[in-house]
């Protein structure tokens, strides 16, 4: 049975790692193949490509159900029903649409939209929205998320920004958002989004400084309902009904034992059900039901195979789970307890195995952590030693209760209050450890040294005693492999994937410059969420220079953001930009670092701040690369006079490839390689312009595009090719989709 469910769950697994998916004659053929294995002494192979065959055919089903090419970019209007719980973030709502109709062609069945300054919109209301539809897409950057894959594992078809709209029919069926309207109505000392997020396991009205500290802390898991809380009701409603028994008051007509395993099952499932079922909470309820059958027959079936079973229920369910970060951190941390916690000799008393849990678990989802790109929290052995009890004994039995005596006048709203004065509380210590110990985002690495780590953690967790177990920490020093130096007179160039706006990473083989932070706009900041965590992963500590091309939002939001998180030798900027200290654009100043050459150039007549740009150009062993920024037409006449030798070898579009630049004359006379534009995908600029491409094409330029390619990286000085992230081919990406 191990062997067989084993095999299942490997085929299953095999889809994350699929470059492209088989197409529909290799899919029969493995169907026929697997299904001949299982009749002879292959049949773990047979259950093999059974598993991987059933995932493949899932996951071309929902890319069948993308939106079509022909209505991508386009507005349409469309009147659907809304699903979920709509999640509001700043001045924007976010929901998404059930099974949508339009006029204009076939709609994928799930499609999630955006509105601006939208009005409120309930669960289970049907809305008539003028939406402008994409592809699913997002930002692509080295080691960060793919909101691709994420969308995919959701099964949305389209995205999209509404234009205009209006609600068609009231709310017909949506108790959780109505329950959530009530849990927010409250008084819970401001804590009224946590109140939510833990009995309805919806985090979205989480403030982003609450979500910082929590995954500073490592307590992200204690607002996100899993096998925790699951299990935690279930064994209230387990214990209650066996100390019954105990004390003599369970009727004795009824046979206690099944009595209890259904109430703590039902509890789960009602939980569940009212966390909105998600992945984690899938597997809970599917291991709860295997531990409850094995408790009724009295069966030993040993530790790891009710979680085997539930991988395997979860992912026959929904294969594309796995392309989720929280799918494997909700496996592994389990895995890593029962790996640490069975089959040992000896006992440990209880504060011994508490606090062994929490290292055990620490160094247990270690590899899983890097893999996924995901901050690691140095605190959260130690701050989880109260957090977890805080939360499972004294927060989420109140707030469950209070939420259940709520129809009582005036109960469950004490209940509440007191829920949310001990998350207030809690909130408040954890956000010192936080400011103290913030998150570690290490530097992504190579293969080679990701599995010593993995290794090493292996090791780390075995039993006292076990041979070559002191091996382990030695390998966990492979965290800290120096990255590959580069060679002098060389400089490695990544254009980052920021939207509509820029961000150019360069780095020598011991200085690294920053050309513009990404854009910031209201809530959204790219400088938090994109340029600086990417920094982070690839291998950058400190700037030795940030260069801030001028002062719109689109090249400079994100580097107040940056300045706070790395530390800044020297920081320079086209114009004055509010809330940063920069110091004016030396034009004409030159520089070599590491035999690479560095100059800097500004059109000291510039009217526009467009064409006030600082421009950098650097050399390195002959090959040249043009940081443009926004220059216009204006500018990039005065270039050309004030340049005596304008040739160069790679250009950044200036103003993102806008028909106001990028001129014929500057074209031809600079004769680049090619170009590399960093813009947003179906931006309302309308960038690149149609002309501006045709004029690159024409001229014989590479065309290298973020929106297509995803982040841009080239090693200047080689001499070689633009390497497009996007190009690491995975089964749900569209190479050349723009």
């Amino acid at each position: 049975m191990r062997t067989g469910m084993l095999a299942l769950a490997l085929g299953l697994l095999c889809l994350s790692f699929l470059p492209a998916l088989p197409s529909v004659g290799w899919l029969v053929a493995l169907l026929i193949v697997g299904g001949a294995c299982l009749f002879g002494r292959l049949w773990p192979l047979g259950v093999f490509l059974l598993g991987l065959s059933w995932a493949c055919g899932s996951a071309q089903l929902a890319l069948n159900d993308r939106l079509a090419k022909a209505l991508d970019g386009r507005t349409v209007w469309l009147e659907g029903r809304v699903t979920g719980l709509p999640t509001r973030t700043g001045q924007s709502v976010r929901f998404d649409l059930e099974a949508p109709l339009s006029r204009r062609g076939e709609l994928p069945r799930r499609v999630q939209v955006s509105w601006f300054k939208g009005p409120e919109v309930r669960a289970g209301e049907q809305w008539r929205l003028a939406v402008t539809v994409q592809r699913p897409a997002g930002l692509l950057n080295p080691h960060g998320p793919d909101r691709e894959a994420q969308l995919l594992a959701r099964r949305v078809g389209a995205t999209g920004r509404v234009k205009a709209g209006h609600r068609v029919a009231p709310a017909d069926g949506g108790w959780r958002d109505t329950l959530r309207q009530r849990l927010l109505a409250v008084e819970a000392h401001g804590q009224q989004a946590a109140l939510v997020a833990l009995v309805l396991g919806d985090g979205a009205g989480l403030s982003r400084e609450v979500w910082q500290t929590l995954q500073a802390t490592g307590t992200v898991h204690l607002l996100v309902i899993s096998g925790q809380h699951i299990g935690l009701v279930a064994g209230l409603l387990y214990g209650l009904v066996a100390g019954l028994v105990r004390w003599g008051l369970w009727p004795a007509r009824l046979p206690w034992l099944p009595c209890a395993c259904a109430l703590a099952m039902l509890a789960a499932l009602a939980y569940g059900w009212l966390a909105g079922a998600g992945v984690p909470v899938q597997r809970a309820c599917l291991m709860l039901a295997v531990v409850l059958c094995w408790r009724l027959r009295f069966r030993h079936l040993g530790a790891m195979l009710p979680l085997l079973m539930a991988l395997v229920a979860v992912l026959l369910v929904e294969p594309l789970g796995a392309l989720l970060p929280g799918f494997w951190l909700s496996f592994a941390a389990v895995a890593t307890l029962i790996y640490c916690f069975s089959a040992r000799l000896g006992g440990w008393r209880p504060w011994q195995a508490w606090t062994r849990a929490q290292w055990v678990i620490a160094i247990g989802l270690l590899p899983v952590l890097l893999a996924t790109g995901l901050p690691i929290s140095l605190s959260a052995p130690l701050t989880n030693l109260l957090a977890v009890p805080w939360i499972s004994l004294a927060v989420l039995p109140l707030a469950l209760l209070g939420t259940l005596l709520l129809p009582l006048p005036g109960v469950g709203e004490a209940l509440l209050w007191l829920a949310g004065g001990l998350l207030d509380l809690l909130f408040g210590m954890l956000a010192v450890v936080a400011q103290q110990h913030p998150a570690w985002v290490p530097a992504a690495l190579p293969l080679w040294a990701w599995l010593l780590v993995a290794l090493g953690a292996f090791l780390v967790l075995l039993p006292n005693g076990v041979p070559l177990r002191g091996l382990g920490g030695v390998m966990l020093l492979a965290l800290w492999v120096p990255r590959e130096a580069i060679p002098l007179g060389q400089v490695e160039v990544w254009q980052l994937d920021v939207g509509q706006g820029l961000a150019v990473l360069l780095r020598t083989r011991s200085h690294t410059v920053l050309y513009d932070a990404g854009p910031a706009m209201g809530d959204s900041d790219l400088g938090e969420r994109v340029v600086l965590p990417t920094l982070r992963k690839l291998g950058v500590r400190s700037l030795d220079l940030m260069l801030i091309s001028h002062a719109h939002a689109d090249h400079s939001g994100g580097a107040g953001a940056v300045q706070r998180g790395l530390p800044v030798a020297w920081a320079m900027g086209g114009e004055e930009v509010d809330g940063l200290q920069l110091q004016p654009c030396a034009s004409g100043e030159r520089w070599v670092w590491d035999e690479v050459q560095f100059s800097l150039w500004q059109w000291g007549f510039g009217r526009s701040s467009n064409d006030r740009s600082c421009v950098l150009l650097v050399e390195a062993r002959g090959e040249r690369l043009l940081l443009a920024g926004d220059m216009e037409a204006g500018a990039e006449r005065a270039w050309l006079a004030a340049m005596p030798a304008t040739g160069i070898d790679w250009l950044q579009a200036p103003h993102h490839g806008s028909r106001s630049s990028s001129t014929e004359p500057f074209i031809r006379a600079t004769a680049p390689r090619g170009v590399l534009i960093s813009r947003g995908r179906n931006n309302s600029f309308g960038h690149p312009h149609a002309q501006v491409v045709e004029r690159y094409r024409r001229h014989g330029l590479e065309v290298h595009d973020t929106a297509v390619e995803g982040a841009l990286r080239l090693v200047l000085g080689r001499h070689g090719e633009v390497e497009g992230w996007r190009r690491q081919r995975r089964f749900w990406r569209e190479a050349g989709e723009g």
